[in-house]
């Protein structure tokens, strides 16, 4: 009987080579590869021992993608118990601890590893792991001081905490700053008129292609000349700002003028022409009432200052 151990790691071998039509050229694929078919060895050994003669290419690679998704979640277990120690290199008993959390009875490992009918593997051969890119180089690396125990993690690359200062002054010049002022004007206005023609119904120039310079269709309206009479926001802000100055003024002098006729002795005399019930007429209360249109207030005559 062919020892089935050895029959699946050349066809897996085989396949690897021709599944892409390329070997794998890179250090880190061959670095993978290499430990993808060890652990093809090791399931279609443990098939041997349980007594299969034989098995198909996709068993064996679920078994295989089983056993490694397994061991990969074993050793991120362990990382993480490590960690949480403060601890940079996880140890046995980190790995003991995974084991339980995952259910697994880790009294029955020295037993299982003394059994008779196991198989012997030989080692893999010897591959170098994937070289890390080098990060940038800034500065030197510093080492633990005395007061930091060694199983902490190292310090990380220089270039991540050391202040680089830069020379650049800048600009200032008012050309170059009116220039970018408005090559930035123009961007923004190019990019609101395009998105306009996205989002908007758009002309074209030409008949026979549409997409071709399309211009932003002109909506008319039925008053065209509405918006020139309307006032600007900013001039019914300063209208407003003016009016409340008036009206502040108005109240002052209006409050002067109480007071000093509160002081004369003839104020009784003009309460006695208030009608008996001493409500002002609604008329009056009306006028006070009156929604401030800017178009019925009257005109204000330009201040001309005379030469002197």
């Amino acid at each position: 009987m062919a020892d089935p151990a050895v029959a699946s790691g050349g066809s897996l071998n085989a396949g690897a080579r021709g599944s892409g039509g390329k070997a794998a050229t890179s250090p880190a694929e061959n670095y993978h590869l290499a430990r993808r078919r060890t652990l093809q060895v090791v399931v279609s050994a443990l098939l041997t021992e349980c007594g299969f003669e034989s098995a198909e290419k996709a068993a064996v690679e679920t078994l295989t993608e089983m056993m490694q998704s397994y061991i990969t979640e074993i050793g991120r277990c362990a990382k993480a118990y490590c960690e949480h120690t403060a601890r940079s290199i996880p140890t046995l008993s980190d790995t003991v601890v995974t084991l339980i959390e995952m259910g697994f009875n880790a009294e029955t490992l020295p037993v299982y590893a003394k059994r008779s009918q196991r198989m012997v593997i030989t080692a893999p051969p010897v591959t170098n792991p994937p070289v890390t890119p080098k990060a940038l180089s800034a500065g030197q690396k510093r080492t633990h001081p005395a007061y930091i125990p060694s199983h902490f993690p190292e310090f990380p690359d220089p270039h991540t905490y050391i202040k680089t200062p830069t020379f650049r002054e800048p600009v200032s010049d008012y050309q170059v700053v009116r220039e970018k002022a408005a090559s930035q004007r123009r961007d923004v206005e190019r990019a609101l008129t395009r998105f306009m023609a996205k989002t908007g119904e758009t002309q074209s120039l030409f008949k026979d292609d549409i997409t071709a310079f399309p211009l932003i269709a002109a909506q008319p309206t039925t008053i065209p000349y509405l918006s020139a009479l309307l006032p600007s926001e900013l001039e019914l802000q300063t209208l407003e700002e003016t009016d409340s100055s008036e009206q502040d003024d108005q109240t002052d002098s209006e409050n002067t003028a109480g007071n000093v006729i509160s002081d004369d002795p003839g104020a009784d005399k003009e309460n006695s022409m208030l009608p008996p019930s001493g409500v002002v007429p609604s008329a009056k209360a009306s006028e006070d009432n009156v929604i401030d249109n800017p178009y019925l207030r009257p005109v204000k005559k330009p201040k001309v200052r005379r030469k002197k």
